[in-house]
């Protein structure tokens, strides 16, 4: 049994190379085992990884592609949410 600290408790855990929350694409695979799902669980596994090497942790790289998708321009609140003043009066 290896030792266990505490300060290993806020490592990333992995899956061989890969963070284990971008082996999830592998679990998509397992439940639909299709060859177009295992190249797509391959290629975001490896888009993941690539980004890690450059500096950037999974969260981070899943926002820099949620950002890139999106685009610059976000509202604040959506049009459903926003508040519509009534006047009585």
């Amino acid at each position: 049994m290896p030792n266990i600290y505490w300060r290993d408790t806020q490592r990333p855990l992995r899956f061989f190379i890969f963070d284990a929350r971008a082996a999830f694409a592998i679990l998509l695979f397992l439940f639909h085992a299709k060859l177009w799902t295992f190249i797509t669980s391959i290629v975001l596994m490896f888009l993941f990884w690539l980004m890690e090497r450059k500096g950037l942790n999974f969260t981070t790289a899943f926002r820099k592609i949620r950002g890139f998708i999106i685009g610059r321009k976000r509202p604040r609140l959506a049009k459903l949410e926003k508040i519509r003043f009534k006047d009585y009066g």
